[in-house]
């Protein structure tokens, strides 16, 4: 009966912090319909910055990390986001005014990782003192990845076998990913799955994360880290927080467009996802001695949904998909639904395991 008020505590405790207030903030004011603005360019200057020093950060922990430390947490990432997808698989697609290639790219978007995510949940551990990995970073493309190519291939996968009955139907021949079928259904077409692979790893958010990760583990950027990027660091979040607040509140309009079911995924979904990254997170705590606040941000990545990376690259592999329904559902109520259950990962990892 304790745990209950030390949950409500602690989520109380975490609202008052500044990752969560401007956040909440910047929701505020665009309800207000506050004329407040970030240029464009000086956003994606703020991301990049961000994602570089979450790499930076990886790629020096890396350096001295053991391979088995490293290796079971890579793992359960890739497990949690394919994990992810299919749940979504066989729960949104199949409800009624959901369409197969909405619901996966939606799937999908959920099932990668928020880098604006990550890092305030790094901020939020650094202020309570829950100590981490640091290579924690690193992890972000095994899960983002992973769950962007399943999303990605069983949708058009589906799509091609949409195809073949089609032509079936009509008399006609049977079109087959890859090649010709013999009435097998379509097989694999690996050249999709490399240019998806190659288009993920281009995409800007991954891109600055990767450079961020070799040169912390190729080069010796300490001197840069410790005198530019980290005392940045919690200033550009809290920019960044605000500004994704106004986005969060904006998009909500967008869900009227859309079926409602979208809705309660973007409420809920975050939730179950984080619980599955909450057990892969205590797994590999069993396996490796993987840390409290290890723990923690495994289910904050599992729980968040791509805001940056996630977006083109399913607009350009899914381009049948409606955004409307993928990127509003993730923006609108995805994301601050993460964001604000940070607390709650905090207060279950610190039951499991003990704070």
């Amino acid at each position: 009966m304790d745990f209950l008020p030390e949950l409500a505590s602690t989520l109380l405790a975490q609202m008052q912090k500044p990752t969560l207030a401007f956040l909440i903030g910047g929701m505020l004011l665009a309800a207000m319909s506050s004329r407040l603005d970030l240029p464009e360019p000086v956003y994606k200057l703020v991301v990049m910055l961000l994602l570089l020093k979450v790499g930076m950060s990886a790629g020096i922990s890396v350096r001295e990390a053991e391979l088995v430390a490293l290796a079971v947490p890579g793992a359960l990432a890739v497990i949690a986001g394919i994990s992810i997808v299919l749940l979504g698989r066989m729960t949104l697609v199949r409800l009624r005014g959901v369409s197969e290639m909405d619901g996966m790219a939606t799937a999908g978007l959920f099932g990668a990782v928020s880098a604006s995510t990550l890092a305030a949940g790094m901020a939020m551990l650094d202020d309570v003192g829950i100590a981490y990995e640091g290579f924690i970073g690193a992890l972000y493309p095994f899960m983002d990845v992973a769950a962007l190519l399943t999303a990605i291939i069983m949708a058009r996968m589906a799509a091609e076998r949409r195809a073949a009955r089609g032509d079936v139907a009509q008399g006609g021949v049977v079109a087959i990913v890859g090649g010709s079928g013999g009435g097998q259904g379509p097989i694999v077409d690996w050249g999709m799955i490399r240019s998806i692979l190659m288009d993920t790893i281009r995409s800007p958010a991954i891109s600055a994360l990767l450079l961020g990760l070799g040169l912390g583990l190729f080069a010796r950027p300490d001197s840069v880290f410790e005198g530019f990027y980290e005392p940045l660091f919690r200033g550009l979040l809290s920019i960044l927080m605000l500004m994704m607040g106004f986005e969060a509140w904006n998009r909500l309009g967008e869900l009227r467009r859309v079926a409602h079911v979208y809705v309660f995924y973007g409420l809920f979904a975050p939730l179950v996802h984080g619980l599955i990254g909450l057990g892969m997170g205590l797994i590999a705590h069993e396996l490796t001695g993987f840390s409290l606040g290890g723990v923690v941000l495994m289910a904050v990545m599992a729980a968040s949904s791509s805001d940056i990376s996630g977006p083109p690259t399913l607009r350009g592999a899914l381009p049948e998909a409606n955004p409307s329904s993928y990127i509003a559902t993730s923006t609108g109520l995805g994301t601050p639904v993460a964001i604000l259950s940070i607390p709650l990962w905090i207060a279950l990892a610190e039951a499991f395991i003990g704070g």
